[in-house]
């Protein structure tokens, strides 16, 4: 799934600190960042992503890669692993002056964004590289849907704060549980369904089966569904084939697989 992305004008390798680790409910982390490179980040909003850079365990600091291009990844990847961070993509969740937010959801508490989440402290080293914007909703649609599991709510969470006053908008997001549900500002139009998970299914089976189900407006509409793979496939699948939607109407991103890890 390689979605339509606007780039930045112009990127570099940032390097930064935490500046707090707090936890908004049990399933996530927020993890502030800062430094004086932050001003070179062009905030764009909406679901802006950054590849994240952190250290492994064990390694006294971050070595960041050094090449502002596609290089960096050859770069990185011959690094000896004890010198190697680790790469992932991440949303920023908010920026202000000086700082940033990003949100981990810890559905894998054992993956090294999520250990790393969960000890990360003020002062440690973490790098960004920005990747641009893949919400795009068109011009001409009338309202939007918005479909993700946790590890696509920070995106729309952030997307709903920065949204206009008319928007109109049917989102869907499933978490672990209820005790993942938190309020959202956003503006009147916009219909937030909130779908904790039974027990231990398979994550985004929920908001699969609901959008199936759900009783959607018919005019054009445009839709971002992210996160576990099969969920944004899914969703994708049956909004066109179901419900006769046209494919460049439908931004879906596979965040993660279920039962694989990400390579380090």
């Amino acid at each position: 799934m390689i979605p339509k992305v606007r780039r930045p004008a112009a990127r570099r390798m940032l390097t930064l600190e935490v500046l707090a680790n707090t936890a908004p409910s049990p399933a996530f982390r927020t993890i502030t960042l800062g430094g004086p490179a932050l001003a070179e980040l062009e905030v764009a909003g909406d679901d802006q992503a950054v590849r994240l850079f952190f250290p492994r365990v064990g390694q006294a600091g971050l070595r960041m890669p050094t090449l502002d291009n596609e290089g960096w990844m050859a770069e990185v990847l011959m690094m000896p692993k004890s010198r190697r961070p680790w790469v992932r993509n991440y949303t920023i969740r908010r920026a202000r002056p000086g700082e940033i937010d990003i949100e981990f959801a810890l559905h894998d508490g054992d993956a090294p964004a999520a250990s790393w989440a969960r000890r990360a402290r003020p002062g440690d080293p973490a790098g960004i590289f920005d990747l641009g914007v893949s919400y795009l909703p068109p011009p001409g649609v009338r309202w939007q849907l918005l479909v993700g599991d946790e590890s696509a709510l920070p995106a729309i969470l952030a997307i709903l704060e920065q949204a206009p006053a008319d928007r109109a908008a049917e989102v869907f997001l499933e978490v672990p549980s209820a005790a993942d549900v938190r309020p959202v500002p956003a503006p009147a139009g916009v219909r937030v369904h909130w779908l904790p998970r039974p027990g231990p299914a398979r994550p985004g089976a929920l908001a699969l089966s609901t959008v199936r189900t759900a009783d959607l407006p018919r005019d054009r509409a445009y839709a971002w569904v992210a996160g576990e793979s099969a969920l944004a496939t899914g969703v994708r699948r049956h909004l066109v084939r179901d419900r006769g939607w046209a494919k460049p109407d439908i931004a879906f991103l596979g965040y993660w697989r279920h039962g694989r890890s990400a390579p380090g």
